[in-house]
């Protein structure tokens, strides 16, 4: 169960809860392999909780590319 951040503090950021699935385990991967961190002091030891914190921060953010 997410604690911190809030569900509903992560769903502002997004506009979907698959949505926010996707954009977390990516950043997680990224975390994993040995991105540096986007915020300075994080909560967690994990990288998906991390990657979380910094979705909620407002550091990873995405963009829809529609087909024409």
């Amino acid at each position: 169960m997410i604690t911190y951040p809030s569900m509903g503090k992560l769903l502002k950021k997004v506009d979907s809860p698959y949505t926010l699935v996707i954009l977390a385990s990516r950043r997680a991967r990224q975390l994993n392999v040995g991105a540096r961190g986007l915020i300075e002091e994080y909560k967690s030891k994990k990288p998906v909780s991390r990657s979380l914190e910094e979705i909620a921060a407002g550091k990873v953010t995405y963009e829809i590319k529609r087909r024409n």
